[in-house]
């Protein structure tokens, strides 16, 4: 049994280890983890590698020694930041599996659209942390809670600014029903909310997901979002999806609704978030991303307005790891193994 070479270039633990090693005895599995930081620091923005490396994290071993890994790999374990140029340096490389579920993260570097497979940990990250943040933007705002920061900061009370919403009857519209958005959706519906969403391809033979009152094609966006109270997108970032809301789409939002997004910063166009703020269309947005944030902070006039939330991709984040990609990775790691399909592979053409 020849053996199979797994480079892990994301740092791992001595469980995930035993996970990985335990599928089959032919694999070879090398921890490389942390080892690439000194070259992900000169090839990546400041601002990356500020957020997402250790401050004295300045990687492992000579570059030869790197290439050596890298060279003898067949399938690598990655994370993110990551090597720009993996599939130049791996030749014998054929499938990756990178840890976060945002294919959009591949779009740095020589693998995307490479003849190299490459899976993603869509749909199994920490979900229910995700739609929680998405409720807790929702109730931020359908409470006036920004007007208590203005009034702390005025030392007085402004009772009449607070605008109080009750949440039962109104509408969530989920852009983007997969793993995140059907968690958000069930969220919504358990406090009294209708919810309707969008999905790329929706299914008449599928039952609704638990909580949906309906769930379209994107062709039905423009038709559900006049009536959405509250429109959460939670869909791929994709050349389809690149400014999906521009100003066209926020003409179409109501008066007074809230936009919140915890997939990619790209999807919006944050000069018509910007006009669509300034007219009093929009009550409020709470974005956990925005656009560029791996390379630059927020756009000022967002970040300095207080009907805006912003966090730095936090939403997944909670005390207890749901994330299950690991799991992901060891049953893709036992099907290529038996020469069976793998789950989650990148479709380069449509983009996730």
């Amino acid at each position: 049994m020849r053996a199979l070479e797994v480079l892990s270039i994301q740092r791992i633990g001595a469980e995930e280890r035993a996970m990985i090693e335990a599928v089959d005895p032919a694999i070879k599995l090398t921890d490389a983890g942390g080892w690439f930081d000194g070259e992900i620091r000169e090839t990546w923005p400041a601002f990356t590698c500020d957020r997402y490396l250790q401050p004295d994290a300045r990687g492992s071993g000579s570059r030869e020694e790197r290439d050596r890994l890298l060279a003898k790999a067949e399938v690598i374990l990655g994370g993110w930041p990551f090597p720009l140029d993996l599939r130049a340096r791996a030749k014998k490389l054929r499938w990756l599996h990178q840890r976060p579920a945002g294919a959009s993260n591949l779009l740095r570097g020589d693998l995307w659209g490479s003849d190299v497979v490459v899976s993603t940990s869509r749909g199994l990250g920490n979900t229910l942390a995700m739609a929680e943040y998405a409720l807790a933007g929702i109730l931020h705002f359908a409470k006036g809670l920004p007007q208590a920061a203005i009034d702390r900061d005025a030392n007085r009370f402004s009772h009449r600014a607070y605008r109080p919403l009750l949440l039962k009857g109104k509408t969530a519209c989920i852009v983007g029903v997969g793993g995140i958005g059907q968690d958000v959706g069930r969220l919504c519906a358990a406090i009294g909310m209708r919810v309707v969403g969008t999905r790329r391809k929706p299914r008449d033979d599928m039952p609704l997901p638990e909580g949906f009152a309906m769930v379209g094609s994107p062709a039905d966006l423009d038709h559900l979002l006049p009536e959405a109270d509250f429109v959460v997108i939670c869909c791929q970032w994709t050349p389809q999806t690149t400014h999906l809301f521009d100003a066209g789409r926020f003409a179409l939002m109501k008066t007074g609704s809230v936009l919140l997004n915890v997939a990619r910063g790209e999807i919006v166009d944050e000069t018509a978030l910007l006009d669509a703020l300034q007219r009093d269309h929009l009550r409020g947005a709470a974005l956990d991303v925005y656009d560029g944030e791996f390379e630059k902070a927020p756009l000022a006039q967002l970040w300095s307005d207080p009907r805006v939330l912003i966090t730095p991709h936090i939403s997944g984040a909670s005390d207890l790891n749901r994330h299950r990609a690991i799991e992901l990775f060891c049953d893709n790691l036992a099907a290529y193994l038996a020469d069976r399909p793998l789950v989650n592979v990148i479709d380069w053409e449509r983009g996730y």
